[in-house]
C-alpha cells in the first residue's frame, strides 16, 4: 500500500509533537480505500442482509433494543429505513433483496471519516471537554483511545465522569448490573468484579443508560459537560438525544446513528462494519488524526 506524508496542519498544538510516532505515516485515500475493501470494513461485509432488515423492522417498530436512546422525531418504516441506509451506507435499496450478504460504500465511509475529521480537529481547535465511549471495546477501544490520547494532547480536558458507577442494563440474558469503567480516557461498561490482569477488555452494549449516567455524574459534581461526544452505539444517540454534539462509527444494523443524523441529533455517522479485527482499524485511526492535524 501507498502512503503520503502526514498533512503539516498550520495553528496544530506543539504539546502534541512526538507523542503520535505510529501516526507519522498515514494512507493515502487510495490505499485506505483499498484497505477497506480488503478488511471488509466495506464492500461486502459480515453483517448479512437478514440483520439489516431485523434491525430496520425493529426499529419501525420503535424497539428499544435498536432505538439506542434515541426518540426520532419523524416516522420512520421500513421502506423510510431502506432508503435512507442506501443512501447513508449504499447497502442494496432493493426490497426484493431479502437475505445473503450485503455492502457498504467505501466512498460514503471516506466521506464519513473526513467529516468526523472534521469534528474532531474542531473540537481540538476549541480545546472543548470531550467525552468517548464504546459499546464496542473489544473491537474499538484501540481506535477511540488513540483519539482521546491526540485530543489530551491538543489541549481537549477528555471528561472521565461516573467511573465505577452502576448501571442496571437489559439483555437478552435479563437485567444485568454493570460497572461505568475508562481506559485511558475511553468510557465502557464491564461486570463487576476485582481486577487484575487477563480481564476482558469490557462488555458489548447497545445502551443508552451508561451515557446518560456518565452526564447526570458530570451535571451533579458540577464539573464541565461534554461540548462533543465520541463513540458508537448508546453513547452517541444517547448524548445526541441530549443535545450534545455527538459523532460516531455504525454498522448497517445500527440505523439509529443515521436516522439521528438524518434528523439532526447526531453531526457524523460514519458506516463501516464495527466488527472486524481489532488491528483493522489502525490505519482509519492514522487517516483520522491526520485529515483532523493531530497526527504531529
Amino acid at each position: 500500500m501507498g502512503v503520503t506524508p502526514t498533512v503539516r496542519c498550520p495553528g496544530g498544538s506543539g504539546s502534541a509533537a512526538g507523542v503520535f510516532r505510529e501516526h507519522r505515516r498515514v494512507l493515502s485515500t487510495g490505499a485506505l480505500r483499498a484497505h477497506l475493501l480488503a478488511a471488509g470494513l466495506a464492500g461486502t461485509v459480515a453483517t448479512s442482509r437478514e440483520e439489516n432488515l431485523r434491525s430496520y423492522r425493529l426499529f419501525a417498530a420503535r424497539d428499544p433494543r435498536v432505538l439506542l436512546g434515541l426518540d426520532p422525531a419523524w416516522g420512520w418504516g421500513e421502506a423510510d429505513l431502506l432508503r435512507l441506509m442506501a443512501d447513508k451506507c449504499g447497502v442494496s435499496g432493493d426490497p426484493t433483496h431479502r437475505t445473503g450478504p450485503d455492502v457498504i460504500d467505501p466512498e460514503r465511509t471516506l466521506r464519513g471519516l473526513d467529516a468526523f475529521a472534521a469534528r474532531l480537529a474542531a473540537a481540538a481547535a476549541r480545546r472543548v471537554p470531550v467525552l468517548l465511549g464504546t459499546g464496542h471495546p473489544h473491537r474499538l477501544l484501540g481506535f477511540y483511545v488513540a483519539l482521546a490520547d491526540a485530543l489530551s494532547a491538543a489541549g481537549c480536558l477528555v471528561l472521565t465522569p461516573a467511573q465505577g458507577r452502576c448501571v442496571d442494563i437489559t439483555t437478552r440474558f435479563g437485567v444485568r448490573t454493570y460497572l461505568i469503567d475508562y481506559v485511558r480516557g475511553v468510557a465502557l461498561v464491564r461486570e463487576p468484579g476485582p481486577s487484575g490482569g487477563g480481564r476482558e477488555p469490557g462488555a458489548h452494549s447497545h445502551s443508552p443508560l451508561p451515557v446518560r449516567a456518565a452526564l447526570e455524574s458530570a451535571a451533579e459534581g458540577g464539573g464541565p459537560l461534554p461540548e462533543l461526544v465520541v463513540g458508537d452505539h448508546g453513547w452517541v444517540c444517547g448524548a445526541g438525544q441530549l443535545g450534545i454534539e455527538a459523532i460516531g462509527l455504525a454498522d448497517t444494523d445500527d440505523p439509529a446513528l443515521f436516522v439521528g443524523e438524518a434528523e439532526g441529533q447526531v453531526s457524523v455517522a460514519v458506516p463501516l462494519d464495527d466488527g472486524v479485527r481489532s488491528s483493522s482499524y489502525v490505519p482509519l485511526t492514522r487517516y483520522v488524526l491526520n485529515r483532523a492535524c493531530l497526527s504531529r
